[in-house]
This record gives structure tokens, C-alpha cells and sequence, in this order.
């Protein structure tokens, strides 16, 4: 095997033309387990010993594909109530509701009409039919679903029956991006988008409604992990959070990083599978206390003492602090995301814009506040009068799931798209967001240390 990649592939087959073979291929046995790779596949030698994600929790749903997000998902429960209120008013007609909500008519999995029709014949909206939606990285939305009849492009099923407020949902891919060094695993309690992280993403709960009903609750395990588990006495949510904390370790990602593109990420357990290994329980509980962590970093309503929760830590308080270029409080105006963040695209789409960064060096006060602040760090401006101060570039370019989630975050509250100017509320969740990504990124840093 030789590789040669990109631009410099000529240059590289210019100098090395006279070359002994040799000296410019090396020799490797492809992995039949793995799919028969012709490279060679960074893999831990005990790879195909860990169970697989699906072998742990075997039942997982696709997610929510509305193809009407326009339309069917909102930041704000008020505007999106209105716009279904009059989808199901039947004194409206279909060119009305055409003229007024281009994407709600359009058709889809099924003749848009036809789909109006059957649902104004039922009646008007499900009551419960509006609910939060893990969007996208730490952006939280309203959806409005509708299981059957056509509105949503894939309702998935009976997926909604399993989400409930003490359910945990983790969102994994059968094969990460080539070249993605992110983590592409996320955390919700809602009902997930089939795309947040990953084209064919899958989410895993860690409950499942039973058949008996609403109020019985069975955990989402295997036989082979029920028997594990049971052996340390432990449960599926200590079992959900260690392998939380195992698809964020960047260790367990770079030292598997081939076999992460081939197939579902394999997980290691202490003690596997007989659960008798010496400190087995320790082990897992230490990891799944880990996994507990950054689940609550990973989820925008979930409250971080020190990280969104005052008193701050030291290191954190000086992150992304709103500030304008006088020194004076934000108020009316200020509050306008105006500087270029996004806008709308072919078919409605919201498409990332340049905005305005500027990038510069810590003060000596941000330095000596957060020590891990690294060399650079980055003023974001919503407009030519208020920004936020000192959002770090390790937490500026931070992905998950192909997405720089602050940039993300700020293309769809663009004015000219959000259509009203954010609220200190909204200016308070990037700053808390900006804290939870470092918060992650820290972590990150402590495991590789140890």
C-alpha cells in the first residue's frame, strides 16, 4: 500500500519515480471483520471482543425528516402555533395556505393536498402535538408532530412513544465522515432530527415504553448486557453514560479512528462479558459518572453548577461575556443579530454567512482567568455595537457532527431570518453554550492527559 492524496500527489510521484518499490509500499493483511479496508485502519487489537452499540441497545429510531422544517419546526412554540392554527383552520384554502406557507404545501412522502384533507377531516391539531425537538447541537427547538397522514416525511413509527422526560437518548452513526475528529455523539432528552450529527444517524434510548402502557418502562438492553449488567449490579443508565463517555474519550477515537468509519462503534466494558473481572463495577461507575458529566454539558436546558449556574468557575466567567464597544449595557438595538451570520438559500434553507470575528490575543486577565485559554481567542459581534468578548478559538471551531455549533447556532438567528431580534435570554444561551463547549473541550484535555 502507498498512500497519495490530494495536490501534492504529482510532486510526490515526480520525486520518487527512480525509487525502489520497496522503499515506497508498505505491506499489511486487510481485515475481512472490518469489510476488507485496502489501508491501512488505526483499531485497538481487542476490537472485535467489545460488543457493538446495537449489541448493547438494540432498539434505536432514525429520527425526525420533516422536509418542512420551515414550516414545521420553530424557535418560538407561539409562531409555530399560529402557522398550524391556520393549516387546520378549513376556512382557509389550500392556495392560501400555499400563498402563506410555501413548504407546508409542498408536496413530500405523499400529495400535499391529500395530506391537508385528511387531516382537516380528522379535526384540528393534536393537542400534545407540539413538542421540543434536539434540532440541531445545542439548539433546541418547537415541532410540531403529526404520526400519521403525511405532514411529517417520517414520523418514525412509534418512536414518540418512547420519549419521555426520564428517558436518556444518545445519537451515534453506523460510520463517521472520513476526516471527522469529532466526537459525533449527542445527548437529548426530545424527540431528535434525523440529521443532527450524521446523514443515517440513529438514536438509542436507554428506556423503552413496555406494552402494558404509558406508566411501564423496560430497560433498552440486550440479553448479552442485561447478564452483564446484572452481574455488577448495576443498571442501563450507568450502562448509557460510560458509553457516553467512551464516544467522547478522544483517546478511544484516534486509537480506532479506521475502524470507526467502517461500522458501528464498538464499546469497551470492564469485565466483558462475564462482568467478573476485578474492579469491574468501579471501573464502569467511575466512566459512567464521567458520562453523567457530559451529558448535562451536552444538553441546552439541563442547568451546569459553575458552567451556567452562578457562582461560575473562575476559568469560565471570562468566556463569551456580552459586551458592547462603549462599555454600556446591551439594550434596544443591540440585541440585533445584523453582522451576517446567515441567510436564505435555495428552497428556503438557511445557509451560513461570514459574520464578523475579530481575532485576537488574551489579555493578561483573560490568560490568567482561564489558563487553557490557548493563544487566540475571538470578539463574535452581532452588530457594529455589541459582541461577545473572548470565545476562545478551541470553542469557536468546535464540531459535532460535521457542525461548528456556535457559527450554526448563530446562522439561524440571523434578524433577516429569525424575523424579530434575539432576547437576553437567547444572548445568554451562546454565552452559557460557549461555556459548555470549553467545559467539554477541558474535559477532553484531562482525559488525554491521563
Amino acid at each position: 500500500f502507498r498512500h497519495l492524496w490530494g495536490r501534492g500527489k504529482r510532486a510526490e510521484l515526480l520525486a520518487t519515480a527512480e525509487a525502489a518499490p520497496g522503499a515506497l509500499y508498505d505491506e499489511f493483511a486487510p481485515n475481512l471483520p472490518l469489510g476488507l479496508p485496502f489501508m491501512q485502519a488505526a483499531m485497538n487489537a481487542e476490537w472485535f471482543e467489545w460488543p457493538a452499540l446495537p449489541e448493547l441497545f438494540p432498539a434505536s429510531f432514525p429520527g425526525v425528516k420533516t422536509s418542512r422544517n420551515g414550516f414545521l419546526v420553530d424557535i418560538d412554540l407561539d409562531r409555530l402555533k399560529a402557522r398550524i392554527g391556520e393549516y387546520f383552520d378549513p376556512a382557509l384554502s389550500h392556495e392560501e395556505i400555499a400563498r402563506r406557507h410555501p413548504a407546508a404545501m409542498k408536496d413530500a412522502s405523499r400529495d400535499a393536498r391529500q395530506t391537508r384533507d385528511a387531516l382537516l377531516a380528522r379535526g384540528g391539531p393534536i393537542p400534545d402535538g407540539f413538542v421540543r425537538h434536539a434540532y440541531r447541537p445545542f439548539d433546541n427547538r418547537w415541532l410540531y408532530w403529526e404520526a400519521v397522514g403525511g405532514l411529517l416525511r417520517r414520523p418514525v413509527g412509534d418512536y414518540r412513544k418512547h420519549v419521555f422526560p426520564e428517558n436518556l437518548w444518545l445519537c451515534n452513526a453506523q460510520h463517521v465522515r472520513r476526516g471527522a475528529d469529532e466526537p459525533q455523539a449527542y445527548f437529548t432528552r426530545h424527540i431528535g432530527a434525523r440529521h443532527l450529527i450524521e446523514r443515517g444517524a440513529n438514536w438509542f434510548p436507554a428506556w423503552l415504553r413496555d406494552a402494558r402502557g404509558d406508566s411501564g418502562r423496560r430497560p433498552n438492553l440486550s440479553r448479552a448486557a442485561r447478564r452483564y449488567l446484572a452481574r455488577l449490579d448495576s443498571t442501563a443508565e450507568e450502562l448509557f453514560h460510560h458509553v457516553m463517555a467512551t464516544l467522547h474519550d478522544p483517546a478511544y477515537r484516534e486509537a480506532n479512528a479506521g475502524a470507526l468509519r467502517m461500522g458501528w462503534p464498538r464499546i469497551p466494558l470492564p469485565g466483558w462479558p462475564d462482568g467478573e473481572a476485578e474492579g469491574a463495577f468501579a471501573e464502569l461507575a467511575e466512566s459512567a459518572m464521567r458520562g453523567r458529566e457530559l451529558a448535562r454539558l451536552l444538553d441546552p436546558e439541563a442547568p451546569v453548577p459553575g458552567v451556567t449556574q452562578a457562582p461560575l468557575r473562575p476559568d469560565l466567567a471570562a468566556i463569551a461575556v456580552p459586551s458592547t464597544v462603549d462599555g454600556r449595557n446591551m439594550a434596544g438595538d443591540d440585541f440585533a443579530l445584523t453582522a451576517g451570520w446567515g441567510h436564505l438559500g435555495a428552497g428556503g434553507a438557511v445557509m451560513p454567512g461570514q459574520g464578523r470575528v475579530v481575532e485576537r490575543a488574551p489579555t493578561p486577565e483573560e490568560r490568567a482567568a482561564s489558563p487553557d485559554l490557548g493563544d487566540t481567542t475571538f470578539d463574535v459581534y452581532l452588530n457594529d455595537r455589541a459582541f461577545w468578548r473572548n470565545v476562545p478559538a478551541a470553542v469557536w471551531n468546535y464540531k459535532l457532527g460535521g457542525y461548528r455549533a456556535l457559527k450554526k447556532w448563530l446562522s439561524y438567528r440571523e434578524r433577516d431570518i429569525l424575523g424579530r431580534a434575539t432576547i437576553p435570554k437567547e444572548i445568554q444561551n451562546f454565552s452559557n453554550t460557549a461555556r459548555r463547549i470549553y467545559s467539554l473541550l477541558h474535559r477532553a484535555n484531562m482525559l488525554a492527559a491521563d
